[in-house]
């Protein structure tokens, strides 16, 4: 898996949970920890903290490597977005990303209008070759950024369901489908979580005959667990497991609104 892949995948995965029921201007903050391993070891931590007033949300996040990838090239990323949240949907205006691996690093600033896609910037640019699929002014509407995109209202269908996501460069399609309930706890919370099979669906902005993207496409067996916030009323996730083949990569909520 690529880096900008990578670190979008884990960024979005790891999502903070806010309420979409809160009719007054009382403020509302979250905070969530999650750990991200590869075969077992600590490869990374990431930190979402959710501020909500009225019907305006925003969810800043930090991800940062840990244990043995320290040790290849030090990685972080930030990474916000903030809009409105609506009856069944939250609707971004703003998203926005920074990822670093050693001395390289890119800045994504996307700009949302009503679920449409109204400006996207990328620095430093991508210099873009021939195999390159593009984004075309259809994918870019109707979509919804890596982060409001797995958080959902509690009385909604969470696992049949196809979330399209735009990230500031690529186009892809989350599709979820229903494979029951297991239990799971960590600080914060205990009981039941909704499991959902992952497939993965590239749409645009990639490089066609990319191993790694080919690899996730074919992929069968990743899972995302979504547990419920009582106190906020939504499902959010807290364990996502993606097969690699140099072991599985899973990513687990430490800390769920605590």
């Amino acid at each position: 898996m690529n880096l900008r892949i990578g670190v979008s995948a884990l960024l979005a995965f790891a999502v903070a949970t806010f309420s979409t029921g809160v009719a007054d201007a009382v403020e509302v903050t979250h905070n969530t920890d999650y750990s991200i391993a590869l075969a077992g070891l600590p490869i990374a931590k990431a930190s979402f903290h959710t501020e909500l007033k009225a019907n305006r949300y925003t969810i800043s996040g930090t991800m940062n490597s840990a244990g043995l990838a320290d040790l290849f090239a030090e990685t972080s990323g930030q990474t916000s977005v903030s809009g409105t949240v609506g009856r069944d949907r939250l609707s971004a205006s703003e998203y926005k990303v920074r990822y670093r691996t050693g001395k390289k690093g890119r800045d994504i600033d996307v700009q949302f209008r009503n679920g449409d896609v109204t400006s996207a910037s990328m620095k430093p640019a991508r210099k873009i070759p021939k195999n390159w699929v593009p984004v075309t002014k259809a994918d870019m509407r109707n979509v919804v950024d890596p982060l409001s995109g797995l958080i959902f209202p509690a009385d909604t269908r969470v696992c049949p369901k196809s979330v399209p996501i735009f990230d500031g460069e690529s186009r892809m399609d989350l599709k979820l489908s229903a494979k029951g309930t297991k239990p799971f706890k960590t600080e914060g919370f205990q009981g039941d979580v909704i499991v959902c099979g992952i497939k993965f669906v590239p749409k645009s902005g990639y490089r066609k005959g990319r191993d790694d993207v080919d690899y996730l496409r074919k992929l069968e067996t990743m899972e995302i667990w979504f547990a419920k916030a009582e106190s906020v009323n939504v499902y959010a996730p807290v364990y996502v497991r993606i097969p690699t083949s140099y072991g599985a990569v899973t990513i687990w909520a430490t800390r769920f609104g605590s």
